[in-house]
């Protein structure tokens, strides 16, 4: 295992490969542990992964959406890796596609208030309410739609998620039906369903 990286070293530690991992190697990576390259996704490892099976037991995926300005991950990875406990989540994607992991994978940030929504508004709630919360659940963070909150994410978020969801997906053995948006499980911004586009494309993609 390699070294935990100060976070000035690991800012600027970016790892880009270009072309995109096959299925059967984006698995092999996905039971790695450290700060592997990722073939596909531009990482800043803030705190490297470790050992297979012994991170915290996730069984949901939230995805969110930060209403902050493009180049607001950085920040906010920064501030999560510096003060774990503070709001925020582990993953950060900035509006280039270059993903954040800010925290270790054994660590539960404070995302979300814990799947307050019942109505079955979005979906059905029976299997969510009180159910999916930041205890069971990594969070995901998406910057950049602001000033304009309804702007959906970029082209370069987009092809980052579709890889990056998958790894987390076969890294934690989630299934895609635990794939969430913030708003499908609680209650946020009445302007926008945030999350939801995102959540519904990793819904969808092909293993």
């Amino acid at each position: 295992m390699r070294p935990i990286p100060s976070l000035l070293q690991a800012a600027s530690a970016l790892l880009l490969v270009p072309a995109a991992a096959s299925a059967d190697d984006l698995a092999a990576l996905a039971r790695a542990s450290g700060t592997p390259e990722i073939p596909g996704l531009k990482i800043v490892w803030l705190a490297p992964w470790g050992e297979p099976g012994r991170a915290h037991p996730w069984t949901n995926i939230i995805v969110h959406q930060t209403e902050g300005p493009a180049g607001s991950a950085r920040a906010g990875a920064m501030a999560q890796a510096k003060n774990p406990k503070r709001r925020g989540v582990t993953v950060w994607v900035e509006t280039d596609g270059t993903v954040y992991w800010a925290v270790p994978e054994t660590l539960v940030t404070l995302h979300g208030d814990g799947a307050n929504r019942n109505d079955n508004r979005y979906i059905d709630n029976a299997s969510t309410y009180r159910k999916v919360v930041r205890d069971n659940s990594i969070g995901v963070e998406f910057a950049g739609n602001y000033p304009d909150v309804t702007t959906p994410a970029t082209e370069a978020q987009v092809a980052a998620w579709r890889v990056l969801s998958k790894l987390l997906r076969l890294r934690y053995q989630i299934p895609r039906e635990r794939i969430y948006a913030h708003n499908w499980i609680d209650y946020k911004d009445a302007r926008y369903c945030e999350g939801c586009a995102l959540a519904e494309l990793a819904r969808a993609a092909p293993d």
